[in-house]
């Protein structure tokens, strides 16, 4: 049922009233803190979450369809406390990326002021093809602000990057590995690798898909498989990293506050600990992509897999490791 409020704030919209939508935004958002501030609440980040939640529908409107001089200042802090949305502020996906699938760099980059929602927005609008390198501010990590050519190609493969839609919701396709039975065979596994403990990349890898074990051995991919693997006996085969590219980058989103651009710099944290390397960024970018021309990627299907999976095996030629990450869940 459609309340009269929200009657109210489509007509606003569909007349092109955007400051006054921003004005209702953030008065919704700064009473929804001060609401829970009174009433005994925890005070703090729990209270602007809970904010969140209430106003997201109406920011995402905002961030989707007003004009990008309005709607980049759903993150200002001019409106006073409360009412600014922060990194974490989302509905169907975070109004960061709602807002960098909306405009280019060029259109953006002279409004955005918070460094968090800046960066995010700037490595989005990498992600869907455009070329900052001269453009934005050096990444703080380093992280290149133009798609790597394996990058590019996974990318025209599958984009991780959601497709929002105007009322609300959005559009994205489910990146697994494998993604079909194509091009793999019945594998015989070897006996598995011991564990290596302790390794940065694992940690990283860990990290990037919270829902999944990872695991360090050394020796090849198939050895590394087998720690995780349902049985020695698989359905495998191995890929190019950069059809593997888009799964991984759609692992590092844990939920709708994440959006692509957190899978990227995930990513990349996981090849730069791969390395080794500790560095200028130039040097760190070239040991990556060193170890993504020698990179060998191995993936096996799991009969008891749920909607979401992931099963892969990355080897190191060069210094005789492998790192594998499997798990699955329902989404």
């Amino acid at each position: 049922m459609i309340t009269y409020e929200e009657h109210r704030l489509r007509s606003l919209a569909d007349e092109g009233r955007w400051i006054e939508l921003l004005g209702a935004y953030r008065q919704a958002r700064a009473a929804a803190v001060a609401l829970d501030l009174s009433e005994g609440g925890a005070g703090g980040g729990a209270a602007h979450e809970r904010a969140a939640v209430a106003t997201a529908p109406l920011g995402h409107l905002i961030a989707y369809a007003a004009p990008p001089e309005v709607a980049a200042r759903l993150f200002d802090r001019d409106g006073g406390p409360g009412t600014a949305a922060g990194a974490r502020d989302h509905d169907a996906g975070p109004l960061w990326e709602v807002l960098a699938t909306r405009h280019c760099w060029r259109r953006l980059a002279p409004l955005l002021g918070p460094p968090p929602v800046r960066r995010l927005v700037a490595q989005t609008r990498v992600l869907l093809g455009e070329d900052l390198a001269r453009d934005a501010e050096p990444d703080p990590e380093g992280v290149p602000l133009l798609l790597e050519p394996w990058e590019a190609v996974g990318r025209a493969e599958r984009s991780p990057v959601r497709e929002y839609l105007r009322d609300g919701g959005s559009r994205s396709a489910l990146l697994t590995l494998p993604a079909s039975r194509e091009g793999l065979a019945p594998v015989e596994l070897p006996a598995p690798g011991a564990p290596l403990p302790g390794q940065p990349a694992t940690r990283a890898l860990a990290e990037l898909a919270g829902w999944a074990r990872a695991v360090c051995v050394r020796g090849p991919a198939p050895r590394a498989a087998a720690q995780l693997a349902p049985g020695r006996r698989v359905t495998g085969g191995y890929l190019p990293f950069a059809l593997v590219w888009p799964a991984l980058v759609q692992a590092g989103v844990a939920d709708r506050a994440h959006g692509a651009a957190h899978g990227r710099l995930a990513l990349w944290r996981v090849l730069t600990a791969m390395t080794g390397v500790d560095g200028p960024p130039a040097a760190v970018r070239a040991e990556v992509e060193a170890l993504i021309a020698r990179m060998r990627c191995f993936t096996w299907e799991d009969p008891a897999d749920r909607l979401r999976h992931l099963h892969l095996a990355l080897e190191d030629p060069a210094t005789g490791l492998s790192w594998a990450v499997s798990g699955s869940e329902d989404v």
